[in-house]
């Protein structure tokens, strides 16, 4: 079997890598803090102005309104500004908010997949009191003593802000194999865990490197918790190998296709 996604033992551990758990090392490049700092000197004036002008916009309205109704819409508008904006267009926009784009960041899953809004609101939530209440000495503290620059926004949401315009970086990639492209565009994926998907990719990336006793004992073990977690099965007489590199083949496919523009929303 030619080996897909072959790659030289160095290249592994080229990007600075997070360990999962489970102790899989998955090669997402970290955004910089000066590049975070950046964007975050992007969103939060344009936040704030919005607040201002919100506010301004509230009290001139306010004479003759109930001042129990006053309140009610100052505090919805605040909360909306402060969470759900920054929310909503990170989830619409795959992670990427207007100082994100400006810097070339976007925030994903920990395991590169695209963010969803229960993580982005998840991070908005911690915002308001990592930045907004203690004027970002949290965010910076937390941002700083991390390797991977993760605010506790990114820790309850299980993110991470990711350089999108590393230099150097060859987008390395599991191939499918031709023989079971059909099968795989027709496998149902939503219950594949990131942490198999992540293992698997490491053991397929790796595969030459392991001893023909590791090979088919990961192969073995991996294979099968992956059958636990998709359907259908595999044609029979699938090598676990190939299995393995299909699915994460279909996987990616699927996840190109959503973070292009007008691609599927990410469920």
């Amino acid at each position: 079997m030619s080996h897909p996604g072959t790659q030289a033992h160095g290249d592994v551990y080229a990007a600075s890598p997070l360990v999962t758990g489970d102790a899989v090392v998955l090669d997402l490049r970290p955004a910089g803090f000066a590049s975070r700092a950046a964007a975050a000197l992007i969103d939060v004036p344009l936040q704030f102005v919005a607040l201002v002008l919100f506010n301004t916009l509230t009290i001139r309205i306010a004479d003759g309104v109930d001042p129990a109704a006053t309140a009610a819409i100052a505090i919805t508008g605040t909360v909306l500004i402060i969470v759900g904006y920054p929310a909503a267009f990170e989830a619409l926009s795959r992670g990427r908010s207007l100082g994100k784009m400006a810097l070339g960041l976007r925030v994903v899953g920990t395991d590169g997949s695209p963010v969803r809004f229960r993580q982005a609101l998840a991070r908005a939530l911690a915002a308001f009191l990592e930045i907004w209440v203690t004027g970002g000495v949290i965010a910076l503290f937390t941002s700083m003593i991390n390797r991977d620059g993760r605010r506790v926004g990114d820790f309850v949401g299980g993110t991470l802000v990711v350089s999108e315009r590393a230099g150097g970086r060859r987008d390395e990639f599991v191939p499918m194999p031709r023989h079971l492209a059909d099968w795989a565009a027709a496998t149902e994926l939503s219950r594949l865990s990131p942490e198999t998907a992540a293992a698997a990719r490491q053991y397929v990336l790796r595969f030459w490197e392991l001893t023909d006793r590791a090979r088919h004992e990961m192969g073995a073990r991996l294979a099968s918790e992956m059958a636990a977690q998709i359907s259908p099965p595999p044609p029979p007489g699938t090598a676990p190998p190939e299995y393995l590199a299909a699915v994460l083949a279909e996987r990616r496919r699927r996840h190109e296709a959503q973070m292009r523009p007008g691609g599927p929303f990410p469920g």
